[in-house]
């Protein structure tokens, strides 16, 4: 099987995106995992957008372990600037099985995508029990063995769990993303967020995304972290999230719809042959 795609990142969060709208490529998990595989082509999440009658296209993710993914921002963003190229639009209407996304053509590789309101619930996380999802009080331990309890957990179309910590790099992310991910209180396992808040409006994240690993950048991560800001007084309404290769902007407008702004990377076409 021999077929083009595309190449795309969004601050490092790197996809493959292959468009399904005008042909029918059916990949199976292995072939998935093998496409994602760093020691082959490589990438964060796989995309397929496919033909919608109702919007620009009909996203589908696939995490690195090649399993089904409800919802990537920066992935979004991607998307919908490849998607404006070829029609020279300014807005993208996307629908994913998190609900339908619109993306602003900003110019200069900039795109804005609304992802809409958190869910906040215990159910809609989902979480195994009833807590309150403000604070988990859950454990996890820094690199000098001082133990921290906490975690805000939010849905913004994927479950994440946000932890605010003094210092981001005093965790070990490699050991305690996966366990966290895979704790039982999960049961759709879930993305886990370190965040050092600098200011009202800037705070530095690093991320363990279930079924990707530790990434340079999560669009969705990035939302979650500002709307647990907010929920525990930390932070303003617009704030820039930071990761090692740039930041993202994000704003809850006042129906508490989450805005999410940055830059995408150029497009660079590929040929995928399995």
């Amino acid at each position: 099987m021999e077929f083009k795609a595309y190449k795309m990142d969004g601050l490092g969060n790197d996809f493959i995106i292959i468009d399904n709208r005008d042909k029918d490529i059916n990949l199976t998990q292995d072939q998935i995992i093998k496409i994602c595989d760093r020691n082959f082509i490589g990438c964060d999440q796989l995309i397929f957008i496919n033909k919608s009658e109702n919007s620009d296209g009909s996203l589908k993710f696939f995490n690195s372990d090649g399993g089904i993914s409800g919802a990537c921002g920066n992935g979004t963003r991607c998307a919908a600037e490849l998607i404006a190229k070829e029609n020279n639009k300014k807005q993208i209407y996307l629908s994913t099985i998190s609900g339908n996304l619109k993306s602003d053509i900003m110019g200069n590789n900039i795109v804005t995508t609304e992802i809409g309101p958190a869910k906040t619930k215990w159910d809609q996380i989902p979480l195994s029990k009833e807590l309150n999802t403000k604070n988990l009080n859950m454990k996890i331990i820094d690199i000098k063995k001082n133990e921290l309890r906490g975690g805000t957990a939010i849905n913004v179309g994927n479950p994440h769990i946000v932890f605010f910590v003094r210092d981001i790099n005093s965790f070990n992310i490699i050991k305690i993303g996966p366990e966290i991910e895979n704790h039982e209180l999960f049961p759709e396992k879930i993305n886990v967020t370190l965040a050092s808040v600098v200011n009202k409006n800037l705070i530095k994240i690093n991320v363990w995304e279930r079924g990707a690993g530790n990434t340079k950048a999560c669009g969705t991560a990035a939302c979650a972290t500002a709307v647990a800001g907010k929920i525990n007084g930390l932070t303003e309404n617009n704030v820039d999230i930071e990761f090692l290769k740039g930041k993202l902007s994000i704003k809850i407008d006042e129906k508490n719809s989450i805005h999410m702004t940055g830059p995408v990377s150029d497009i660079k076409k590929i040929n995928i042959k399995l």
